[in-house]
């Protein structure tokens, strides 16, 4: 079986249609957020996976739940980025008072570093490195960008490479010994 990493962001809630900074605040999924994820119960119904990891915020669980794996296993190392001071609020909020803000290049106050975050998701990788076949994980959009940098051994700063949208399923994996993007945003 191939060892691949299957990464699929949660469906849209309101504050990722607004584009507010979701960390913490446990939003539900919208109704269309819902839908998208029942959909993609076909296609991932399709696959066999060794292990499957959901975040433990209600709107990865709940798209893990619609999407046909309900019995996915709640991973704190899956939350989103620790916005802090910023939680709920949009960038161009942000800027501001910090102009050029991006969580790529700039602190958070009260909030994660980069480093932290990378660090959580490099326990995830390590997980699906040592497991017997496919993983797939249930997360959020900053976090599931930070998981494939570090996947590819890129530095976390370089997830802001990776535009993720909501109730998507991008596979990594490898080709040879390296690890590649085998597909993004389908």
């Amino acid at each position: 079986m191939p060892h691949e990493l299957w990464l699929v962001r949660h469906g849209p809630t309101e504050w990722s249609e607004n584009g507010r900074h979701t960390s913490v605040t446990d939003l539900p999924l919208l109704p269309h957020g819902e839908e998208l994820a029942r959909d993609l119960a076909g296609p991932l119904g399709e696959q066999e996976f060794a292990l499957v990891l959901t975040s433990p915020r209600q709107r990865a669980r709940r798209t893990a739940e619609l999407a046909g794996f309900a019995d996915a296993e709640p991973d704190e190392d899956l939350v989103e980025w620790a916005y802090g001071d910023y939680e709920g609020v949009t960038t161009a909020e942000i800027r501001e008072t910090v102009p050029d803000w991006t969580v790529w290049t700039h602190p958070c106050p009260g909030g994660e570093s980069a480093e932290e975050v990378g660090a959580r998701l490099d326990r995830v990788v390590a997980r699906a490195e040592g497991a017997e076949g496919r993983t797939l994980v249930f997360a959020h959009g900053h976090s599931l960008r930070v998981l494939t940098a570090r996947w590819l051994g890129l530095p976390v700063v370089d997830g802001r490479l990776f535009r993720l949208d909501t109730a998507r399923v991008p596979v990594l994996g490898h080709e040879r010994e390296s690890p590649v993007v085998l597909r993004w945003n389908s």
